[in-house]
């Protein structure tokens, strides 16, 4: 049995992408740091497994945009810029706007059922909301939105989101940001989930488009702070 927040090399997926997923996750919580080098020989070690896999799942990753590649020098995780943080929010406003579309086209009863999910998310929320888990709260937020795109169906569109959400989880842990806003989180979350209910496209979004516009307000004020600190 592996120690707690070690790699895991599991079977019945191919061993590069079940690195890939495992980094991936480290990275969003904070396990590796913004700037921070990858070790090649540390994790192969780690993960008793070849150079080969770990390669390809690095690559895999600097892909997506959560690593990045430097000559001569290594692979490190991403450092995210203030247009960094207003590129990724700007991309997810326009994906969750064409979803908010397509989900309330698409008929009353995928409308009920992502519905139904997102009760549930918004339920464990206002949870950690209380218990102040930041952690939690992070993953939950993004959960949320992940599983509105979702709710779609759409294949490509659920593609592009998964890694939005991956920098959006980076952007709060790389300012150390726990939620400037946590007042408002759940209710927000809930005026979305009213809106999409009610079938109200415009409404919701334009709740989408200030959602996103808040949160880039937040973020970007935090780093100001951090760097006037």
């Amino acid at each position: 049995m592996a120690a707690s927040g070690e790699l895991l090399v599991l079977q019945g997926r191919p061993t590069a992408e079940l690195i890939a997923d495992q980094l991936r996750e480290r990275i969003v919580q904070g396990k590796f740091r913004p700037g921070q080098q990858i070790n090649e020989s540390v994790l192969a070690t780690q993960l008793n497994t070849s150079r080969g896999p770990l390669r390809e799942a690095l690559q895999r990753l600097c892909q997506e945009g959560i690593l990045v590649s430097v000559r001569n020098r290594g692979v490190f995780v991403l450092e995210l810029s203030e247009e960094d943080i207003q590129e990724i929010y700007d991309v997810r406003e326009a994906v969750e706007m064409a979803c908010a579309h397509m989900l309330l086209n698409a008929g009353p009863e995928k409308v009920k059922k992502t519905a139904q999910t997102l009760k549930g998310i918004i339920a464990n929320m206002a949870k950690n909301v209380a218990a102040a888990n930041w952690q939690a709260l992070a993953k939950l937020d993004m959960d949320f939105h992940t599983a509105f795109v979702a709710g779609t169906g759409n294949s490509r569109m659920i593609r592009i989101y998964e890694t939005l959400a991956a920098e959006s989880r980076m952007c709060i842990l790389d300012l150390e940001v726990a939620y400037p806003r946590v007042d408002v989180l759940v209710t927000e979350h809930q005026k979305l989930l009213d809106l999409l209910e009610a079938g109200d496209e415009l409404a919701l979004q334009q709740a989408i488009r200030t959602h996103m516009q808040g949160a880039v307000e937040d973020l970007n004020a935090s780093k100001e702070a951090q760097v006037l600190a």
